[in-house]
């Protein structure tokens, strides 16, 4: 019984890690950028799209179309920055115990 008492402790150690990852998570913001940076977008923890940022040199009426496409491509940076950023986090909380392939947390 002594080790069920152990494994129960350490699974709620993990849970209170992780519930500490997920606050950290949720506050912070993470930039993408494209087009040398003259496209900048700020994503939250949770991947919701807070800002965007338009070097004005690129309001030309002809070229909405690489514009619209600079704000997904920096979108996308941003979404990798977090994606790699939660995966790292979600490793420390999780003390180095690798998950298998394709699970991944939160769920």
């Amino acid at each position: 019984m002594k080790n069920l008492a152990g494994m129960m402790k350490q699974a709620q150690q993990m849970q209170q890690k992780m519930a500490e990852m997920q606050a950290r998570l949720e506050a912070a913001e993470i930039d993408g950028v494209a087009g040398a940076g003259l496209v900048r977008v700020t994503l939250t923890g949770k991947g919701v799209l807070k800002g965007i940022k338009i070097d004005p040199k690129l309001i030309d009426p002809s070229e909405t179309e690489m514009l619209e496409d600079l704000v997904v491509a920096a979108h996308a940076d941003a979404k990798g920055k977090l994606d790699a950023q939660m995966e790292e986090e979600t490793r420390n909380a999780m003390g180095g115990i690798s998950l298998p392939p394709g699970m991944k947390l939160p769920f």
